[in-house]
């Protein structure tokens, strides 16, 4: 069994070793500047903001006036009357073209509160694709701080293994030499083995963690890589943690979330004002020009005229025609439409002050359950290192014990599985602390940063 469990560590160790050579090292900065320029989300948040800066500068040209032309084409067959009232057979071909363009002069500042709203929908896009950026560094700062912890886990395996190799080594000699039963022995190998067992795990949550990394980097896992050991802050009292609604008053003030959800309620508030300018009368003006030229129309044949077909620069000298005139829309009865249209722009507005309460909420309490892990963690990590210390004390003091005969392997066992749990639970405390300390500097403006 012994043999077997050597075999399955040395083996994984060998494909790690194997693939880690040639690999590059990333720091946690290129690990989030790669997914910020990389990252599916974050693309279509920016295509979204493309769209919706298109619609601004459509908001702005419907302030111009339009210009429309058009050319008709029409074949005339059959009897036709004359300029003398008498009907002849003669076919014909007319062609018309005409110009026209209107402006608003007035539509109850309708256009201009377009505008408005087609800009608080473009910041509000921006400030999405911002927290798109935030959140995927905050789930890369995680991911990567999971790495670390996992490799030390690796480390405290290798550790604990090696000190029950030497003991196994020790064992096997005194029960050759009959100085202990050979039960001791079988003891020490059953603890070797479950060891072995923990490092191999260990090791797969290693690799598992590299995995949830290249995954959240959309890397291939032909391109993977191995990440740098940034030398981590000495775990103290951190400022962000004297008092957490102060954090939270800068977030307010600073995170996306918020933001967007302010210019989505400004948006809101201008498209009431847009319904609300549909009950009012619409100015606008308008001019257009027409003209037309035919191939039958001729002269009147003597003695009224001199006879021929009228050329088409005259034609279009005389057959031109223009004007210009202002329009008046007053709406009267439009079925109740535009009044359902304030009625529903209301609402939204409504329904947009409760949103922007609900993410203002959202925040503090992710600020406060932040600011609560963090302050467990450090509590725990306080006391573990406390826990560990004693609990190396502890195992050496039992190995003393056990290598005089004194007490048996079991007790050992126990006093070794103690000290395993205490550095596992340290651990486990000094990323956590790490990680919500570092939330609640993300949270108070500060940029991501292990050291």
């Amino acid at each position: 069994m012994k043999r077997m469990y050597s075999l399955i560590a040395a083996a994984f160790m060998l494909v790690v070793f194997t693939s880690a050579q040639g690999q590059s090292l990333w720091s946690l900065q290129k690990c989030i500047d790669y997914a910020l320029q990389n990252n599916i989300q974050i693309k279509q948040q920016a295509l979204n903001s493309e769209y919706y800066n298109n619609q601004l500068g459509q908001a702005k040209f419907n302030r111009l006036p339009n210009l429309n032309a058009g050319l008709q084409n029409n074949m005339s067959f059959g009897r036709t009357s004359g300029y003398d009232n008498t009907y002849s057979n003669f076919n014909s071909n007319t062609t018309s073209g005409n110009i026209s363009s209107n402006v608003v002069l007035w539509d109850g500042f309708t256009l201009t509160n377009s505008i408005k709203m087609a800009e608080m929908d473009l910041r509000a896009s921006l400030e999405d694709m911002q927290k798109a950026k935030d959140d995927i560094m905050l789930n890369i700062a995680a991911s990567y701080l999971e790495i670390l912890f996992a490799d030390e886990l690796v480390l405290v395996s290798e550790d604990l293994l090696k000190i029950t190799q030497l003991q196994l080594d020790r064992t096997g000699k005194l029960v050759e030499a009959g100085s202990l039963a050979k039960g001791s022995l079988l003891e020490i190998e059953a603890q070797y083995a479950r060891e072995e067992v923990n490092l191999v795990n260990a090791q797969n949550r290693l690799q598992l963690a590299y995995l949830a990394l290249y995954q959240l980097l959309e890397v291939p896992s032909t391109e993977s890589f191995k990440i740098e050991k940034p030398v981590l802050p000495e775990i103290g009292a951190n400022l962000s943690l004297l008092n957490s609604m102060d954090v939270f008053k800068n977030a307010v003030q600073l995170k996306p979330a918020v933001k967007s959800a302010e210019f989505k309620l400004e948006s809101a508030r201008k498209q009431l004002q847009i319904a609300k300018g549909n009950l009012y009368p619409t100015l606008s003006f308008g001019g257009n020009y027409n003209n037309r030229y035919n191939n039958k129309y001729a002269y009147p044949d003597p003695p009224y005229g001199t006879g021929g077909k009228i050329p088409f620069e005259s034609q279009f000298k005389n057959n031109g025609s223009y004007g210009f005139g202002v329009s008046l829309n007053i709406p009267i009865f439009n079925r109740y439409m535009a009044k359902t249209g304030v009625s529903n722009a209301q609402i939204q507005v409504e329904n947009n002050e409760l949103q922007l309460q609900n993410t203002k909420n959202l925040l503090r309490k992710d600020i406060e359950q932040s600011y609560t892990n963090a302050l467990a963690a450090f509590k725990r990590y306080v006391a573990n290192q406390k826990t560990v210390v004693s609990s190396k004390e502890a195992f050496r003091y039992t190995e003393e014990k056990f290598n005089v005969g004194m007490i048996n392997s079991v007790e050992y066992n126990q006093s070794k599985n103690n000290l395993s749990k205490a550095q596992s639970d340290l651990l486990q405390a000094k990323y956590e602390y790490i990680f919500r300390t570092k939330i609640l500097d993300f949270y108070n403006g500060q940029a991501i940063d292990l050291k």
